[in-house]
């Protein structure tokens, strides 16, 4: 790839459910990481079964696995679906997951990810979104935020391997 092409994001094939499991696994090392006490619990095959599962039988079709890559590289993904919260009514979607390798960070993966997602939510029906980041992730939610998504006052807490965890849910208006 060169330093004018841009990177692709695309539905998320079965044989990338490694590579997938591969970039969660690495983001999982990092002590920072809300998941960082399961990585020494689970392995790269664990979760590339989870991972293939997720791509080849969703439980729904709206469920879907997108990633974004450099070539042949697999360097981002997220994964989006119907909310499962309580309040959520039919046309309520939801970004179950996003990630992107530290190496790939700032080349507007994540971006592109984000409105790949808002666009696939769109066309199964969906006309909002929300989004559920923990409340520490000051960072990630000011760039959400920058992108059109805000806070709508719900928030929950959850059990993490690393104790509670406080969640603020950001919501976005994606209908056409």
């Amino acid at each position: 790839m060169t330093a004018q092409e841009p990177g692709f994001v695309r539905l998320a094939l079965p044989r990338e459910a490694h590579d997938i499991a591969a970039l969660q696994y690495a983001l999982m090392a990092d002590p920072r990481h809300l998941m960082h006490a399961l990585h020494e619990q689970v392995s790269v095959d664990d979760l590339a079964a989870i991972w293939h599962r997720s791509i080849t039988r969703p439980p729904l079709a709206s469920y879907r696995v997108l990633v974004a890559t450099e070539g042949n590289t697999v360097v981002g993904m997220t994964a989006v679906g119907p909310s499962e919260d309580e309040d959520a009514g039919a046309d309520d979607g939801a970004v179950l997951e996003l990630m992107v390798s530290d190496d790939a960070r700032s080349r507007g993966h994540g971006t592109r990810l984000v409105q790949a997602a808002v666009d696939t939510m769109r066309a199964d029906g969906f006309s909002r979104a929300t989004w559920w980041v923990a409340s520490t992730a000051d960072e990630l939610r000011a760039w959400v935020q920058a992108m059109g998504w805000a806070p709508d006052g719900v928030h929950a807490s959850a059990e993490g391997p690393t104790g509670t965890l406080k969640l603020v849910r950001l919501h976005t208006d994606i209908s056409a």
